[in-house]
């Protein structure tokens, strides 16, 4: 209404705040089709089906996630591994007898895993749901992070995120440090719960690693920023789609050897020419 009486009383509009989550963020950093496709096309295009890695991996995060919601004198090796074989699907495996080995295999993880590492003491959170405005550069926030840890522990009155992993490769200092969904989780949990939040860990089932890291101020500021220009890349692409533009040259296919298990292989043209579709349960670890 001002613009049109001619009017300017000098008051700045309000920076839009953009939500973003790991999982949205390294989407578009992998593939921007691959975005456009899960969040925003409408109907969602066809998938593939389950792949056996990640029902493995949601079983031994469901089977942990309700061992911690026990009275600590009930979170034993055998009621872990009962839990393992509560929450057990067979989707994605080859056959009954590949689905019975991997749950005697997982199993065995998260039996060992109570037996090597102390879980007397209650998380601060499991699965727990944070969000958090946040600046990179300082001044009024640009976007608001969010997401959902695995596991936040309180040591030493500093609070630790901690994030099950059970795929192949055993994880290092590097990847933990390297992580933006870790980095983020820690700024959003130190802002939702108020405690000082720099440590991060990688909990690998299959070897009983963990990788742990510790970032400073800078190197969650550098996480921030990147996240802060992918979410200005994914804002302008999607406003402009809104707008009518062409969503294959805003949100471009990125062919590479991950086109063989992309979820929306069945609906993308460019990933199939791209490499060979792999069997749902290829990835498992070996």
């Amino acid at each position: 209404m001002k613009e049109q009486l001619g009017f300017d009383f000098g008051v700045e509009q309000p920076q839009r705040l953009t939500k973003v989550s790991p999982a949205r963020l390294s989407t578009f950093e992998d593939c921007p089709r691959r975005y456009r496709l899960n969040y925003l096309q409408r109907p969602t295009p066809q998938r593939t089906g389950p792949w056996a890695h990640s029902t493995l991996g949601a079983v031994v995060h469901n089977a942990l996630r309700a061992l911690f919601d026990l009275p600590v004198a009930k979170r034993t090796a055998q009621r872990a591994m009962a839990l393992v074989a509560e929450y057990w699907k067979d989707a994605g495996f080859a056959d009954a007898e590949q689905a019975a080995r991997y749950r005697a295999r997982a199993k065995g993880w998260v039996g060992e895993y109570v037996e090597d590492h102390d879980v007397s003491e209650d998380p601060i959170g499991l699965e727990r749901w944070v969000s958090a405005p946040v600046s990179p550069a300082g001044g009024p926030p640009s976007l608001i992070i969010e997401g959902r840890a695995d596991r936040i522990d309180q040591r030493g009155g500093e609070l630790v995120i901690v994030d099950y992993k059970t795929g192949r490769r055993e994880p290092d200092e590097y990847e933990a440090r390297a992580s933006q969904a870790l980095a983020m989780y820690a700024v959003a949990s130190s802002r939702t719960l108020r405690m000082p939040c720099t440590k991060v860990e990688l909990h690998h089932l299959p070897t009983g690693t963990v990788a742990a890291a510790e970032h400073t101020p800078e190197t969650l500021r550098r996480h921030l920023e990147r996240a802060e220009e992918t979410a200005g890349d994914i804002r302008l692409a999607t406003d402009t789609l809104d707008a009518g533009g062409d969503g294959d040259v805003l949100f471009p296919a990125r062919p590479e050897r991950r086109c063989s298990w992309c979820d929306f292989r069945p609906s993308c043209a460019e990933g199939q020419q791209a490499a060979p579709g792999l069997q749902s349960w290829e990835l498992l670890a070996p």
